[in-house]
């Protein structure tokens, strides 16, 4: 019997899963796989991982996997997808086919039929195809100038919303210090393990940059007015894009339903993003049919490495 193996390599964590013919049979997750976030060390040590765990929770070696697929931002560029086979040639003797991290969560959605996915994680993209089989994407252009609606835009959202709140308040009030203290901002400081909203301030422009999405935990578990604000606002920033997507595969004079689909972490912890989202795309666009369940990606990979077998073996 034949076994495949879909790994889905982010910039938090990577999940391997492990299939045969028809039947998902195993998963397991293990650190992040990004190398243009983590570095080649890192993506290795969580790929072998993640691979080693996911054959030992389905009860086979590596030597049975027949052919893998990997999926994560940034993967599809030669260069990147060149270390990913590499360090995986270390393990595996199966062809490796390696996709950007939009590929395998389109296909997780859609099954390699018409509709548009919006990834909202460390980054943020959106990704589509149409009834032709023509694709568009909109986003994506990294964390210092675009990812809009991501854990890193919204966590830097949330320092800059923060900094010009307590510039109106004034120093040295007792309302300053009310607000210094509020649950809220003292999450955001104690994320960042800094004292102070000059220390923020400072953590904030340091160099290399900080880990903005380490403060998206803070904003998703929290009530606070602000952080509510930054969070409706990352939920719309997330309906642009998809409404870009939309209009360049579905223009508007056509009637027929698009189909839309969401998944990563900020979709899943942040029942505001995903409000607001709804809320505004709907409002954008009203033929769009937006899936409540969100996509898992490694599906999708898993999909992707059973088809590249049946066209080998076709």
């Amino acid at each position: 019997m034949p076994f495949y193996l879909g790994i889905d390599g982010g910039g938090t964590k990577t999940t391997c899963a492990i299939g045969d013919d028809t039947r998902l049979l195993a998963t397991a997750t293990a650190g992040p796989s990004n190398i243009v976030r983590v570095g080649e060390r890192q993506a290795r040590a969580s790929l072998d991982e993640g691979v080693r765990k996911a054959c030992d929770a389905a009860g086979i070696t590596l030597t049975q996997v027949e052919r893998a697929c990997v999926g994560g931002s940034g993967a599809a560029r030669p260069e990147i997808a060149g270390l990913i086979r590499t360090a995986l040639a270390e393990i595996l003797t199966a062809p490796v086919e390696v996709v950007g991290d939009m590929e395998i969560a389109l296909d997780a959605a859609f099954d390699g039929g018409p509709g548009v996915i919006v990834i909202a994680g460390t980054g943020s993209i959106g990704y589509g195809r149409n009834q032709q089989g023509h694709t568009a994407r909109a986003g994506g252009w990294g964390f210092a100038v675009g990812d809009e609606g991501s854990a890193h835009w919204i966590g830097r959202t949330a320092v800059r919303a923060v900094l010009h709140a307590a510039d109106r308040k004034g120093p040295d009030t007792a309302t300053r210090v009310e607000f210094e203290r509020s649950p809220f901002v003292a999450g955001l400081m104690k994320a960042w393990g800094v004292a102070s909203l000059l220390d923020l301030a400072r953590a904030a422009n340091s160099i290399p940059p900080p880990d903005f999405a380490k403060l998206f935990p803070v904003l998703s578990g929290s009530n606070d007015d602000l952080a509510l604000r930054v969070l409706s606002q990352a939920g719309m920033e997330l309906a642009q894009i998809a409404e870009v997507v939309t209009s360049r595969l579905f223009p508007l004079e056509e009637s027929v339903p698009v189909r839309v689909a969401m998944t990563g972490g900020v979709f899943g912890h942040a029942p505001r993003v995903r409000e607001a989202f709804y809320n505004e795309l709907c409002r954008l666009d009203p033929r769009v049919d937006i899936s409540p369940q969100l996509v898992k990606p490694v599906e999708g990979a898993l999909r992707l490495a059973r088809r590249g077998a049946a066209k080998v073996a076709g």
